[in-house]
């Protein structure tokens, strides 16, 4: 029998991402001053994989009432982006429906104090289930959407819903979205790979994690 979790102890921090380099990244940052459990999920790249890993890790009891931050990288869709900059969600949009953020403004400003110097970007961040390329880039920018990725929408929608006693609100369970843009109208990159060639976008992402251990310091607050 697995440990029964300690009702004293302040909820986990899931942070989910879909690739190898996109984990490495957020598991060599500084874990200094995290709030009780923190684990780096990797999911696999697409929507229905991470609908899956995030349905199959917070139905185990310890992840249960887990606040949950989708991260890693993305496509920018406003003009004037360059990789390295910081998207944060005040909501995602899927196939499913959309998913309100959690603690968008104290996130922005935690990101500002742990990642200065780097732009951050609040609005919309819409889902797609391959990567967006060309004119589809900016069909997506004219619904509003400043930034797409393939994981986040499917991730913070499954969190919500998969939390016991409670439906798929705002108050269910804390979710926030934080991607690095890695490739952007003016800066557009043949393959996620090239990352490893020296993109600035991985050391940021290395560097966000006192933010969101801010965030969810500030969030941990009963919910039932």
């Amino acid at each position: 029998m697995g440990r029964e979790p300690d009702p004293a102890a302040p909820p986990p921090l899931l942070i989910a991402c879909a690739l190898g380099i996109e984990q490495l990244a957020l598991r060599s940052g500084d874990r200094g001053g995290a709030p009780g459990a923190v684990t780096v999920l990797r999911t696999g790249m697409g929507p229905d994989r991470a609908r899956r890993a995030v349905t199959r890790t917070l139905g185990e009891e310890r992840w249960r009432d887990a606040a949950v931050i989708a991260s890693g990288f993305c496509a920018g869709l406003a003009p004037g982006m360059h990789p390295g900059d910081l998207v944060v969600a005040d909501e995602t949009r899927g196939p499913d429906g959309t998913t309100s953020c959690s603690g968008t403004e104290l996130l922005v400003k935690a990101l500002v104090k742990a990642v200065p110097g780097r732009a951050v970007h609040t609005g919309p961040l819409t889902g797609s289930d391959h990567v967006v390329r060309g004119p589809e880039r900016a069909a997506l920018r004219a619904t509003g959407a400043i930034a797409v990725d393939m994981e986040s929408a499917a991730t913070l929608r499954t969190a919500r819903g998969a939390l016991p006693g409670a439906g798929a609100g705002p108050d269910a369970r804390p979710v926030a979205a934080v991607r690095v843009v890695v490739d952007a109208p003016e800066h557009e990159l043949v393959r996620i790979g090239t990352v490893r060639g020296g993109i600035s976008a991985f050391r940021v992402l290395r560097a966000v994690l006192p933010a969101f251990f801010e965030w969810h310091r500030s969030l941990l607050l009963p919910r039932r």
